[in-house]
């Protein structure tokens, strides 16, 4: 019985990452930058996926942060997210709404929504903007 329920476990976590959106489309940036950027708390890698308005704010938030070390003994927060609302504008771009769900040791849960804006330009999507909103 104990085999079984491993094997069933497997397969659901292999389902869910199956479903994830792929890394070349609007959705599948978005959502990179949103695991890099608020679930692994890894600005150099949220900077990869960005272009425009995105990379500024994610750059002053590298200096911010500057001699401040950030590793296995960090505290981190637990942060999960969902789709909301996405709004296609035109072929080129996509406005994604997400709500994320912030969970902070011996502290009060946080909600937030992050409105994630993704354009096509020079061959690849970037996430262009980006806002964190109250829950």
């Amino acid at each position: 019985m104990r085999h079984g329920t491993t094997l069933g476990l497997v397969l659901s976590a292999l389902l869910v990452a199956g479903c994830r959106a792929a890394a070349n489309t609007p959705r599948g940036t978005a959502e990179r930058f949103l695991d890099a950027h608020y679930v692994r708390i890894d600005l150099p890698a949220a900077l990869e996926f960005t272009s425009g308005v995105a990379r500024q704010k994610v750059e002053n938030e590298l200096r911010l942060v500057q001699g401040q070390a950030i590793d296995e003994t960090t505290r981190k927060p637990s942060v999960h997210y969902r789709l909301l609302e996405e709004h296609p504008d035109g072929a080129a771009a996509v406005r994604y709404l997400y709500r994320g769900s912030i969970a902070i040791e011996d502290a009060d849960r946080l909600e937030r929504r992050w409105l994630v804006t993704v354009r096509f330009a020079e061959g690849s999507w970037r996430v262009t903007n980006y806002e964190e909103l109250e829950g």
